[in-house]
């Protein structure tokens, strides 16, 4: 059996040897953005609302776009990456809203129920595993043995990512927050070597590595933890001032600048959380299955939590686990790396270090105190307030179908990512009778620093088979015929949009170049199309496929009335989580699944049918 450091490690190159060689994220042509635009627009409008919103996509491609597009390409020449800053600060930065759980995305630790079945009093050992394993992953990526990621032509992509995982943190701002970096690899200097714990409120800075950068065993680890956990459990609960990064950034911006003028202590302690390589909290609540594993993680208690930390890792009372991390930084696949290489350790280990159980004389945990005052005490107060009502709001929902997975689809040649895409259309047109403006996220990372481009999934042609599928005058024929049309659009725009091609990156460049020109906002984004096409963060349907290994999560809705689903396969299931704003009473999750589970169901039938089979469809 391969052993996952050989899986993961590389020899022959560094983690980031590639990065300089990527190209320069491109620029699309102006008339292809608008003509993808147009496209993307069709299911959501009447014939009259589409012949208004082609006049205006027409002018603008015409007068103002064509300058806004000349100043862009302009400006593109003197970055490899045009978007990076602009997306950083305008996707995650700029936001007056709390991190969690509207930002931040949260999932459960797959290794949960192979060998460490919910049991209350495994909590400190199973996180003095999980603990050891991270800081195994924290060497290679100090040592720069992280192998390269590779898409399918094997092309190397963008690692950058990946730097930014460790000792990272958010800064609030009045107006706008900004990032601290603090990891450094080998051959860049000297890097934070501890992480924290916090229980029950009190933050506890912990040493992760001896002096020659050797993770500490998960024996000595378990040490660690269980002198916090007694203290914990002995002595009151602390303040909880990582409650402050769940407020509002403005008002977080502000308190922890008080925070800095009352005390040098609060000074020393702020910059040992800001600079830990990771946070371990460990929760006082048991959660038995993916769903309140991702409840918790994404919406649990605040007072346990920094949110501005890109990495925290959560383990509950019954030894069950999950994560919580900022988004603003990197992407899921950073996370879905890291957990997977977790997951392939203790399967290896079948959940029981097999190595010395010695313990080392260690410096013991260090409690970082703050001084407060009654302003703190009060913006504390207010933060749980503002974050526990919208924890409360939603709707956390991590169903299994077992209908089938990667295995049957790929035996039928359906790509399965495109087959999810469109039975979430299928549903949601179910439920509610309409389209649903669909954002699903197509890696960028073939490029320089690449990111993110969306694919617009809610297609003319998606909608024409949903239309078929609940026509029960249309045959069979009709509608696989259609499924492969609508398939066919969607792989099709995938392989563009992982090229820059869509057209929302590009359309967000042109309006910060009008922004930043102080211009007036050009009408194609006025225009009541953008909005009901998902335009402006107004996507019904908030979508990421997160890959084949065993790692899954998700985020909340990026609306009101929408829904977050994000899903994974097996080889004979797919692994779903699905989120939805309780207060929307249009809305549910669990009706969405349903719906979903029934459209899953009945493709399953439509691939199988004899009509298929004869047309070999």
């Amino acid at each position: 059996m391969t052993s996952p450091l050989q899986m993961y490690v590389s020899e022959k190159e560094r983690t980031f040897d590639c990065e300089d060689s990527l190209p320069n994220l491109p620029i699309p042509p102006l008339e292809q953005t608008l003509k993808k635009y147009l496209d993307s627009v069709r299911p959501h409008l009447s014939p009259e609302e589409l012949r208004t919103t082609e006049f205006i996509v027409q002018e603008f491609g015409q007068g103002v776009g064509k300058e806004l597009h000349r100043r862009l390409l302009d400006n593109a020449k003197h970055k490899r990456n045009w978007l990076e800053k602009w997306w950083e600060e305008y996707a995650y930065l700029r936001g007056r809203y709390p991190s969690s759980p509207i930002v931040n995305f949260a999932g459960p630790g797959p290794y949960s129920f192979k060998f460490w079945p919910p049991k209350e009093g495994t909590q400190v050992p199973r996180c003095a595993i999980t603990t050891y394993y991270t800081l195994k992953y924290w060497q290679m990526l100090r040592r720069e043995r992280l192998s390269i990621d590779r898409n399918s032509k094997r092309q190397p992509l963008s690692m950058s990512q990946f730097h930014r995982g460790f000792s990272t943190c958010k800064i609030p701002g009045e107006e706008v927050d900004h990032f601290n970096f603090y990891f450094k690899t080998k051959r860049e200097g000297k890097t934070p070597t501890h992480f924290l714990v916090i229980c029950k409120g009190r933050i506890f800075t912990v040493d992760g590595v001896d002096e020659k950068e050797e993770p500490y065993t998960p024996p000595e680890l378990e040490a660690q933890l269980q002198l916090i956990r007694e203290k914990c459990d002995s002595e009151p609960r602390g303040p909880g001032v990582g409650a402050l990064t769940g407020a509002e950034r403005t008002d977080w911006a502000k308190l922890r600048q008080h925070l800095l003028e009352l005390s040098p202590c609060n000074v020393r302690s702020l910059d040992i959380i800001q600079t830990s390589m990771f946070v371990v909290s460990l929760d006082d609540v048991p959660a038995s299955d993916f769903t309140e594993m991702m409840q918790h993680s994404l919406c649990g208690d605040c007072t346990n939590r920094w949110y501005d930390k890109s990495l925290c890792f959560i383990t509950f009372s019954n030894g069950t686990s999950g994560c919580n991390c900022d988004h603003a930084p990197f992407d899921a696949m950073v996370m879905v790396s890291l957990t997977y290489f977790i997951d392939l350790n203790v399967t290896e280990c079948k959940g029981k270090w097999q190595g010395s159980k010695e313990v080392r004389i260690m410096k013991p945990p260090e409690e970082l105190t703050f001084l407060l005052d009654g302003d703190i005490y009060h913006g504390i107060a207010k933060a749980i307030e503002t974050h526990d009502k919208l924890a409360k709001n939603v709707e956390c929902f991590s169903p299994i179908f077992t209908g089938y997975g990667r295995k049957y689809l790929r035996s039928h040649k359906i790509s399965p990512d495109t087959h999810v895409q469109l039975a979430l259309q299928l549903a949601y047109y179910r439920m509610h009778k309409k389209p649903a403006p669909t954002y699903e996220t197509a890696t960028t990372r073939r490029y320089y620093h690449g990111r993110t481009e969306t694919v617009r999934s809610c297609t003319m042609e998606a909608l024409t088979w949903c239309k078929a599928m609940m026509d029960p005058q249309r045959s069979v024929l009709d509608r696989l015929k259609l499924y492969r049309i609508a398939s066919q659009k969607h792989a099709k725009m995938m392989v563009e949009c992982q090229n820059n091609s869509g057209c929302d990156r590009h359309l967000l460049g042109l309006y910060l170049t009008s922004l930043e020109a102080g211009m007036s906002v050009p009408i194609i984004f006025t225009d009541p199309a953008w909005t009901k096409s998902g335009g402006g963060g107004n996507y019904i349907l908030s979508t990421s496929f997160v890959g084949y290994t065993t790692v899954h999560g998700g985020v909340a809705p990026m609306c009101k009335d929408g829904y977050g689903v994000f899903y994974r396969f097996g080889p004979d299931c797919i692994v779903f989580f699905m989120s939805s704003w309780i207060s929307d009473e249009s809305t549910s999750a669990r009706e969405l699944y349903e719906n979903l589970r029934q459209s899953l169901l009945d493709m399953k039938h439509m691939v199988e049918s004899p009509e298929a089979q004869a047309a070999r469809l």
